[in-house]
């Protein structure tokens, strides 16, 4: 997985901002959910894969390990894969004709259509069978039309999210962002998300933890929500 440190003047802004190093360090494990993001074939697995991110089956044992706990604790686990629609290509056409050459759209369409292989979950992923599954159709899960994750999230009075999957600043971000500016509570953990670089993966962990949210390693998130249960 990929090598991360926090560097110490990111720490320091934050800090300044809201005055520790994690603010989100005591969530209520019933009002938590575990967002795995886009960890399905299309980016994990190479003979289907439209944009392969080798790095995201490296995080897969950290998303089962935080699953697991958060189950145990009574919180919520929801698996969100990205299908792209007919319909989706269209109007989202900035992304799949103005950012994307022909070749590359129709890549991507075969990749995540309705009932392809790359819209079934990575198999070493401990899905389990009172999980949720959500599709999305942008890179955030929370944008307006893109999934019903926020209505199911209000209607369990959800309040903190913990997000992990791929790619770490692309859908794992803008969701993570997204749900920020709706105000939830929200946490990435380092060693459970995944992008094609370090440099990428760092970029993106800096810029939310300055501004957007917390960041956790597996090993802090796991503590945390043991203290909850304990409590």
């Amino acid at each position: 997985m990929h090598h991360f440190e926090m560097p110490d003047w990111a720490i320091q802004q934050a800090v300044s901002r809201r005055g520790r190093v994690h603010v989100f360090d005591k969530p209520d494990p019933l009002r938590t959910a575990l967002l795995v993001i886009d960890m399905q074939n299309a980016f994990l697995m190479d003979s289907v894969a439209h944009s392969p991110i080798p790095m995201a089956r490296s995080i897969v044992p950290n998303v089962n390990r935080i699953a697991h706990a958060l189950r145990e604790a009574g919180g919520l686990v929801v698996w969100i894969t990205t299908v792209v629609t007919e319909e989706s290509l269209v109007s989202w056409s900035v992304c799949n004709d103005d950012l994307s050459t022909p070749q590359r759209r129709q890549k991507r369409y075969d990749a995540m259509r309705e009932g392809s292989p790359g819209q079934e979950l990575w198999p070493d992923l401990d899905a389990r069978p009172g999980d949720a599954r959500i599709r999305k159709t942008r890179y955030s899960a929370l944008i307006q039309g893109s999934s019903p994750l926020e209505e199911f999230l209000r209607e369990r009075s959800i309040d903190t999210l913990i997000v992990t999957g791929t790619v770490t600043g692309v859908c794992c971000e803008s969701t993570a962002r997204d749900a920020m500016m709706l105000n939830f509570k929200t946490i990435m953990i380092s060693d459970a998300n995944a992008a094609r670089s370090d440099a990428d993966h760092a970029a993106a962990l800096v810029s939310f933890y300055v501004t957007f949210g917390d960041v956790m390693t597996t090993e802090g998130i796991l503590a945390c929500l043991a203290k909850a249960v304990q409590a």
